[in-house]
């Protein structure tokens, strides 16, 4: 929807975590539409060519087109008979998140930001539709749009504490690249927020441990890492386990 010194490995964190259940800072500038097919009412892709650069409907929210925008890319007749499938437009937004995720699952990326931004243009209030584009960002490596997806969608969904977890992990992997406090500050103050709200969370207990080990407060870290273990063993970050064997042994001798 692990941690070392390398961004990709952090990344793949935030992927786990996100997928578990994980942006657009500045958004992109809408592209000159080219020739455009209709979209199909089993949402299945259309052809839309964009240049340059990738086409719309693979970027969030399709190059960052306000609704009214989108909708014309796509067609309102098409978009209604989408629509019309389903008992209401939320319905069906909430149809294409999951099959967003599903994509995502199955490593197409492509295929689910499509599936997403179908979910966000037939309900821009369906907080999934811009998590599920975060993820997406995410796993490009890119931080500050994942901040912004995910900062959305944490408007519309304020006690979520799936989407603070996501969202104080990306402020985590931007900390790991640009080193600035405040994303530390912030990202710690989400994911104790995330782990106060769902405790049950594990993932969002071992991002806080990265939080911790950043901090250098590695008993905290290491109660952090076992209490999400408690929870999953599968969250297990081995990562940040040899990362922090190597600044403080073990306080209860689990790893060594």
């Amino acid at each position: 929807m692990f941690i070392s010194a390398s961004l990709k490995m952090i990344s793949s964190a935030l992927t786990a975590a996100l997928l578990l259940g994980v942006l657009l800072a500045t958004p992109a500038q809408a592209q000159r539409r080219g020739k455009t097919s209709a979209a199909n009412p089993d949402g299945s892709l259309a052809t839309t060519s964009t240049a340059p650069g990738r086409p719309a409907r693979l970027q969030p929210m399709f190059g960052g087109l306000s609704p009214a925008q989108a909708t014309q890319l796509i067609g309102e007749a098409q978009l209604k008979a989408i629509a019309a499938s389903f008992g209401s437009t939320a319905e069906a937004s909430a149809f294409f998140t999951s099959k967003g995720y599903e994509y995502l699952r199955e490593n197409q990326p492509d295929t689910a930001v499509y599936r997403f931004n179908l979910a966000w243009l037939l309900d821009p209030k369906n907080a999934e539709a811009y998590r599920g584009l975060g993820v997406v960002a995410s796993n490009a490596s890119t931080p500050d749009a994942a901040i912004g997806l995910l900062t959305k969608g944490l408007a519309l969904a304020p006690s979520s504490a799936v989407l603070m977890s996501d969202l104080g992990t990306s402020h985590l992997i931007r900390y790991n690249q640009t080193k600035k406090k405040k994303d530390l500050a912030t990202g710690m103050e989400l994911l104790q927020r995330a782990t106060a709200a769902d405790p049950a969370n594990a993932v969002a207990w071992q991002e806080l441990a990265r939080g911790y080990f950043y901090q250098e407060k590695y008993t905290e870290a290491w109660n952090a890492v076992h209490k999400g273990q408690s929870i999953s063993p599968t969250s297990l970050d081995f990562n940040l386990v040899s990362d922090l064997l190597a600044k403080q042994p073990d306080p209860q001798g689990t790893f060594k």
